[in-house]
């Protein structure tokens, strides 16, 4: 997997965390960088940490299934990518001031579930973790921060568009896994 796909991953895995990163925002009359701070390092280290975590639970058993891996990649990734598409329809924005340790952890926890089964996928297709996950934690700090201060002068308009995009972006990316792997691409 190249740069150019990691790097299209960790944006659309990235969304979701934009999205609630946006709504923390709405909670302040003015940018705040230490919240904004906070909230980036929260998500970008969780969004780090649980693909790690799914690539050591995916190496325990991707000898076994080696043979389908590309499905399984498909699959998961599309799976994911239609529950963001799901929730950007929803039209609900609800504004959340808390910027409190259990809060984060809780919302950190959140946005990056599924990001542990895209790091179960890495584990298939062999990819190189460690820069994989440093791209998707920098990745989503950035865009996390950048969340917070659109958030805080823009409000919710971006919230559903960021969950529809992560989505498109991580089933496209589960299609193009299975059409090389099928010798279509």
């Amino acid at each position: 997997m190249g740069l150019y796909e990691l790097l299209m991953i960790a944006i659309g895995l990235a969304m979701d965390a934009f999205a609630v990163a946006i709504t923390k925002g709405l909670s302040m009359r003015k940018l705040n960088y230490k919240n904004a701070l906070m909230t980036g390092a929260f998500f970008g280290g969780f969004q780090a940490l649980m693909p790690l975590l799914g690539y050591i639970l995916g190496t325990r058993f991707s000898s076994a299934i080696t043979s389908i891996d590309h499905w399984v990649a498909f699959v998961l990734l599309s799976l994911i990518g239609i529950n963001m598409i799901r929730e950007s329809r929803d039209e609900e924005c609800e504004v959340d001031s808390d910027f409190g340790l259990k809060r984060m952890l809780v919302l950190s926890v959140a946005t990056s579930i599924d990001a542990l089964a895209v790091g179960i996928t890495f584990a298939f297709l062999q990819v190189d973790i460690i820069p994989a996950v440093s791209i998707i934690g920098i990745t989503t700090f950035i865009i996390s921060f950048l969340g917070v201060k659109i958030g805080s002068v823009f409000g919710c308009r971006f919230k559903s568009k960021a969950e529809l995009t992560g989505g498109i972006i991580l089933i496209v990316m589960g299609a193009k896994i299975l059409a090389e792997h099928l010798g279509v691409l």
